[in-house]
C-alpha cells in the first residue's frame, strides 16, 4: 500500500496536460474543467474543481489528472512541457490534492509522502537551495516509531531559490497530511494530501509569490486556515 500512495504522489506536484486546447483559430482555449476569472490584473482567478487560487496573468492552466485519477487540483505555467521537470527551472504553480477515498489505503501513508518525495525536486536537489522551512505540526504515525494513537498528521511550508543553467528562480510550497488532527476539520474531508508549490522568476518580488501561495484555497479553505488549525491542536 506504501508503494500506491507513494507512486501517486511523487510526480504530484509536476502533474498536468502539457498540450493546450486549441481554438479554431489555433488560439489556445480553457481546458475543460477549468474555469478563469481574469478580473483581479495581474492575476487572474482560476478555479477547478473544489481548488481556487490567484495566477499570473499569461499562466496557462490545466487539470492536474485525468476524470477517474485520484488526483485533484491544477497546474498552471507558461511553459506546460517544461514544468514537468519539476527541477525549480520553470515557472509556474500546482495546487492539488489527493482524494483518499478513491486510494483506499490508511492515512498514515500520506504522512509518508508530505515528509519524504512529493516536494525532492526542489528541496533534495543540487540546483537548488532551501531558505526556510516551518513545520506547523508533525505527528509521526504509530506505525513510524510515533506514540499509540498519533494522528499522523503533518502541516510545513517553505521556501528557496534554484539555478538551472544559466536561469535563477525563487519558490515556495505547502504541504499539508491530514490524518486524523485538527487539519482534517476544514479544507475537503474527503483528502488525504494537500501540495502547493509555486516558481517565480528570481527577479519577481518575494511578496508576489507567497501572496499566490497563500491565496490559493481547498474547500474554501485558505493556508492560513490550515496553519492555525495546525497552531491549535
Amino acid at each position: 500500500m506504501r508503494k500506491v500512495v507513494l507512486g501517486i504522489v511523487v510526480a504530484l506536484a509536476g502533474a498536468g496536460c502539457a498540450n493546450g486546447v486549441s481554438s479554431p483559430a489555433g488560439l489556445i482555449a480553457v481546458p475543460p474543467g477549468v474555469h478563469v476569472d481574469g478580473s483581479l490584473e495581474p492575476f487572474s482567478q482560476i478555479t477547478v474543481g473544489q481548488v481556487q487560487a490567484l495566477v499570473p496573468e499569461g499562466w496557462r492552466a490545466f487539470p492536474s489528472g485525468a476524470p477517474d485519477d485520484p488526483r485533484n487540483g491544477f497546474v498552471a505555467t507558461p511553459e506546460p512541457r517544461a514544468w514537468q521537470r519539476m527541477d525549480g527551472s520553470a515557472v509556474g504553480m500546482a495546487a492539488t490534492w489527493v482524494d483518499a477515498t478513491r486510494v483506499g489505503v490508511p492515512s498514515d501513508f500520506y504522512y509518508l509522502a508530505a515528509t519524504g518525495p512529493v516536494l525532492s525536486g526542489l528541496t533534495h536537489s543540487g540546483t537548488c537551495r532551501s531558505q526556510s522551512r516551518r513545520v506547523f505540526v508533525d505527528d509521526r504515525p504509530t506505525f513510524a516509531s510515533g506514540p499509540p494513537g498519533s494522528p499522523g498528521d503533518y502541516v510545513a511550508s517553505g521556501d528557496g531559490t534554484c539555478r538551472v543553467g544559466g536561469r535563477l528562480t525563487r519558490w515556495a510550497y505547502f504541504v499539508a497530511a491530514p490524518g486524523f488532527g485538527p487539519v482534517r476539520r476544514i479544507g475537503i474531508p474527503s483528502s488525504g494530501l494537500y501540495v502547493v508549490v509555486v516558481v517565480m522568476p528570481e527577479s519577481q518580488r518575494v511578496v508576489t509569490l507567497h501572496r499566490v501561495l497563500e491565496n490559493t484555497q481547498f474547500g474554501g479553505a485558505r493556508i492560513r486556515d490550515f496553519v492555525a488549525a495546525a497552531r491549535a491542536a
